[in-house]
């Protein structure tokens, strides 16, 4: 079951006619992974934000390649779909926020002060700072296998723990 927001401080889309510059009575809703989704027209299909304008035709009616919606990304996009980076001409999707992975290239859409991510899940390492893709978790994967992907190595040396 998808999630609809209404209307409010976090610049999710109504569930309504409030109609978005650009995308004509888009909203937001909440995917089954638990990130911000653009709700099709069928009211019942909710596809990740970063699969809006992706060249791909995913809602049954299109409506996520409409002209309007993809003319001048992204401007043209309902705000619930994109998130800033640290640096102001720098954009990413709105789901690629604290997802583990450096999206803006300087981990700002990982890290405080710009993006409030919960700490590392379960399923990640905590490392003080990170090599390549990662910011300050890696996946537990990566842990004890013989590459450096924390700055410390700390993955890799740490006493093994739950």
């Amino acid at each position: 079951m998808n999630k609809v927001f209404p209307q409010g401080e976090n610049d999710y889309a109504a569930a309504g006619p409030k109609a978005y510059p650009g995308g004509e009575g888009a909203q937001a809703c909440i995917t089954l992974t638990n990130r911000t989704g653009f709700l099709c027209h069928d009211q019942r299909s909710c596809i990740p934000a970063s699969g809006v304008c992706d060249g791909v035709r995913t809602c049954t009616h299109g409506e996520d390649e409409d002209e309007s919606l993809c003319r001048d990304v992204p401007q043209s996009l309902p705000r619930f779909l994109v998130a800033h980076c640290g640096d102001p001409a720098s954009w990413i999707y709105s789901d690629q926020k604290c997802d583990g992975t450096n999206n803006c290239g300087d981990c700002s859409d990982e890290l405080s002060p710009v993006t409030v991510c919960p700490p590392c899940g379960p399923g990640w390492w905590h490392c003080p700072s990170t090599f390549f893709k990662y910011c300050d978790c890696i996946p537990r994967r990566l842990y004890r296998d013989h590459i450096q992907h924390c700055s410390d190595w700390s993955e890799e040396y740490a006493c093994p723990g739950p």
